[in-house]
């Protein structure tokens, strides 16, 4: 799995102009399923972004994680993190799961994220979404498992 971390002071999701998920101070997670991934995999990044240490401490130090600051997560598909830009100008996604398991391993994802004790918002798998945020920092983390 692939995921894009921002951490943030907000971030909502609209999809048809409707706030489907909108969280204060926590993370912005885009996260795409890729092939052969599996429930295992969504565990380990799951608990991985729970205990990331991104959030400053009172020295000033990123040494505190989304749990230590009581923040929440806004959980967004995001299959274009698969994208294969090597050859040509025009990327591919053909190592992204397909639909259904993509979906299937995003819900599970959110799902640990609250399993863990995080507030989880989310946005609306396979819809056109628009994405905001306010980037804190700013601190944004590529990570894939």
């Amino acid at each position: 799995m692939k995921a894009l971390l921002q951490r943030v002071s907000e971030a909502s999701v609209t999809v048809d102009n409707e706030i489907v998920g909108e969280i204060e101070q926590g993370l912005l997670v885009l996260v795409c399923a890729m092939q052969g991934d599996t429930e295992a995999q969504a565990d380990k990044l799951a608990a991985k972004v729970s205990k990331l240490r991104i959030f400053q401490d009172d020295a000033g130090k990123m040494n505190r994680s989304v749990t230590d600051v009581g923040g929440s997560v806004l959980v967004v598909s995001q299959f274009t993190l698969a994208a294969d830009t090597r050859s040509g100008n025009r990327p591919g996604f053909s190592s992204a799961a397909a639909p259904a398991d993509g979906e299937r391993l995003y819900t599970y994802f959110a799902d640990q994220l609250e399993t863990l004790g995080l507030p989880v918002a989310r946005g609306q798998f396979g819809a056109d979404m628009k994405v905001r945020l306010l980037n804190d920092g700013p601190v944004t983390i590529a990570m894939e498992i």
